[in-house]
């Protein structure tokens, strides 16, 4: 088994303070926020630069370039709307510490995304969907299928491709969440690797509520296979959890040292 790859998912465009040091590409903010992220135990960082229609090319290869140097080439996932951004944060990436993560192809409309990933020889988080939230699991595991298939036919190897169920809100769609879960077995079960936006379950739900729910259904998740998430590494209590889920999964050895989380 291996161990639960965290992707910190802190340096996107949402944030007032990311957004802003973006446009005016002042490094400090995203250096802070990239170093905060590693030191609580990220293996990749997400990169999110938002639709960034006018300058998208120039901020990614700025912002890879910018991670890269500072933190002895970590390894990224580039999250942007914007296919040529993408590939221009190819570009110029390195991949001695692991493969760029293009983030995000579907089945539908966002199936390019994936074809990029081909062609440069990166991996590729697929959105098991094609418009919107899937009905049920069948339409899960056929958009999974077909995104494997078209995948496979360019070359790339199932271990490249990281299927997403879409994790939904527990508050408004809690009776989805078993089939989500189930969901995450169903892949695991047919080899493949599986990765989510945890943040999603909680959603809406105050601020003191959020890492228990993230955390327990992250325990749930990696027992039903789930191999990697993006989530806020920041969170002691979800870091706790993925560790110790590690340690009885016998994905790590167990150290003391170990769950002395900072």
């Amino acid at each position: 088994m291996s161990k639960f790859m965290i992707i910190g998912e802190r340096i996107h465009c949402i944030s007032p303070v990311i957004r802003e040091a973006f446009t005016t590409r002042n490094p400090e903010p995203i250096l802070k926020r990239a170093q905060e992220q590693l030191d609580a135990g990220a293996d990749y960082l997400d990169l999110n630069i938002g639709p960034a229609e006018r300058d998208g090319e120039e901020l990614m290869q700025w912002g890879v370039k910018l991670l890269q140097d500072n933190f002895d080439n970590v390894p990224l996932a580039l999250d942007t709307a914007n296919i040529k951004a993408i590939e221009a944060g190819i570009k110029v990436y390195d991949r001695s510490k692991g493969k760029p993560i293009v983030n995000s192809a579907d089945a539908g409309d966002r199936i390019q995304y994936l074809d990029i990933a081909a062609q440069n020889e990166a991996m590729c988080i697929c959105l098991c969907s094609k418009q919107g939230i899937p009905a049920d699991n069948d339409e899960r595991i056929t958009y999974c299928s077909e995104m494997l298939e078209r995948g496979m036919e360019q070359g790339m190897e199932p271990t490249d491709m990281l299927f997403d169920p879409l994790a939904l809100v527990v508050k408004g769609m809690q009776d989805k969440q078993e089939e989500m879960l189930q969901a995450i077995q169903m892949i695991t079960e047919m080899g493949l690797l599986t990765t989510c936006g945890l943040s999603n379950v909680s959603n809406g739900a105050p601020k003191h509520i959020r890492p228990i729910l993230d955390a327990t259904f992250c325990a749930m998740a990696m027992q039903s296979g789930l191999s990697s998430a993006i989530i806020n590494p920041c969170d002691k209590r979800l870091m706790e959890t993925i560790v110790s889920a590690d340690i009885i999964k016998n994905n790590i050895l167990y150290a003391d040292s170990v769950l002395e989380i900072k």
